[in-house]
């Protein structure tokens, strides 16, 4: 076969892949339409917490200059995603055990398609409760000056870090044996915004848990959202931030693509 027979073979390839990705998306899509709960569920711990600490504990509070309400949404946006991508992993393992999965295997489709299906549903359903969160902040009183490239750049810090941790949700989706195993997989990501400077800057805190809190990925993504938001230089940490988001996901699509593999040999 002749190089260009050979591109020609791999565009239809992709063509192919790309067009069965849309149709399962479109699937996937209209099942959150028909159940707007699952949004809703995701939505009601990002937005209570950003309730209580502003209301409860945000007098208390001092990080310096500015409301608390601009310092903490930025950690907030980050709690919606660690809350909302559990719900992949609980979609998938539902597809799998009820038989889906494999009926899609034993149909004329790209493979690979299952799985970006599942992903770009993530995004999106992501990004609507991110919007949500927002319009919620703003109605508390969050303001920021930034421009539309910095508004962009915290969109796509925001996409990436959620494409990041949607594989992550895949690899227990394809593996967990319960419905409760591919959900808690979850909370561990839930409670880093915790220990980062989501709430409190990090110098506040005792020793061992600072040099955690401002070594560990979420803090750095926070603080650069956060900085975008205020209008303040991001230097080298924005390339920081996203190398950690880059790196999750190039880690967390290998194994998720190792072990969806691995399941299509176990059935095979």
């Amino acid at each position: 076969m002749t190089s260009n027979a050979r591109a020609h073979v791999h565009r239809r390839a992709r063509g192919h892949a790309l067009a069965d990705t849309a149709v399962l998306l479109q699937r996937s899509l209209r099942h959150i339409a028909r159940s707007p709960d699952t949004i809703i569920s995701t939505l009601v711990m990002p937005i209570a917490m950003m309730l209580l600490f502003v209301y409860v504990f945000g007098g208390a509070i001092r990080t310096g200059a500015g409301s608390y309400v601009d310092y903490l949404l930025p950690g907030i946006l980050v709690l919606t995603i660690a809350s909302g991508i559990s719900y992949t992993a609980f979609r998938l393992f539902l597809d799998i055990q009820g038989g889906i999965v494999e009926r899609f295997r034993s149909m004329p489709i790209a493979r690979s398609s299952v799985l970006w299906a599942h992903v770009l549903t993530s995004v999106v359903a992501n990004l609507a409760s991110l919007v949500v969160v927002l319009i919620v902040g703003l109605a508390m009183g969050f303001r920021s000056g930034a421009g539309p490239l910095a508004w962009l750049a915290a969109l796509g810090i925001l996409v990436l870090l959620t494409l990041a941790l949607t594989w992550v949700a895949v690899i227990p989706g394809l593996t967990a044996r319960s419905v409760d195993g591919a959900s808690a997989f979850a909370y561990p990501l839930i409670f880093l915004p915790f220990i980062s400077s989501a709430f409190v800057p990090t110098d506040t805190m005792p020793g061992p848990v600072r040099a955690f809190a401002e070594h560990q990925p979420v803090t750095t993504i926070i603080d650069v959202l956060r900085r975008l938001f205020a209008e303040q230089p991001v230097g080298g940490d924005v390339w920081v931030a996203m190398a950690w988001c880059v790196g999750i996901l190039v880690v967390a699509w290998a194994v998720a693509a190792r072990a969806y593999r691995g399941s299509v040999a176990a059935q095979q």
